[in-house]
């Protein structure tokens, strides 16, 4: 009995299944920190990974692009401090991280044009914080019709270049802050958090 090879589980079978088994690290929590440790932090750590998507560095905060994007070009402004909420944040950490944001809509514009944007910081478990132990703001890009079905029914993005050519994009087009904005830019060796 010949079958179509999507009647078998596993087989490749065109675009009748959309295989994401990466997002299933991200679904059982192993990229999240199990506890507040800063030594742990996805956030503390990603400044000083040589291979990492960091795009932009300021003095007390910087842009890193998330790793499960909602869309492509999706940012997080990320203190360097390992501070949980964003009350925590010194008056001059708060006025980088706006300055930053307004950097990163102003970046993402100038290389892919989305019409809009969401901007959003999650406080907490309850108000969906993905790692609740380091506050970061979400920068994300928004074209039309950019909701279509694969996010709706199978809970899936589809992203059309990889994380690591959209960061390069992102930075080769990133203009420093001003430094009167922004207290200068933090040197590439740093110290984390």
């Amino acid at each position: 009995m010949d079958r179509p090879t999507s009647d078998y589980p596993g087989v490749p079978d065109g675009f009748d299944r959309l295989w994401t088994p990466h997002r299933m690290a991200y679904i059982a929590g192993e990229s999240r920190p199990p506890t507040a440790d800063a030594s742990q932090c996805p956030f503390c750590l990603a400044p000083d990974n040589p291979d990492g998507l960091v795009v932009a560095r300021g003095q007390g905060v910087f842009a890193v692009l998330n790793l499960y994007p909602y869309n492509p070009g999706h940012l997080l402004i990320c203190p360097y401090r390992h501070v949980a909420d964003l009350t925590d944040l010194s008056e001059a950490e708060l006025s980088e991280l706006g300055a930053m944001t307004v950097q990163a809509m102003r970046t993402l514009r100038a290389v892919s044009g989305p019409a809009g944007f969401n901007l959003g910081v999650n406080q907490g478990a309850v108000a969906g914080a993905g790692i609740q132990a380091h506050v970061h703001q979400h920068v994300v890009p928004r074209w039309s019709g950019d909701a279509n079905f694969f996010p709706i029914v199978a809970r899936t993005r589809a992203l059309p270049e990889l994380l690591a050519q959209t960061r390069e994009r992102l930075a080769a087009a990133w203009v420093s802050q001003d430094a009167a904005s922004s207290g200068g830019s933090r040197n590439e060796e740093g110290t984390g958090c």
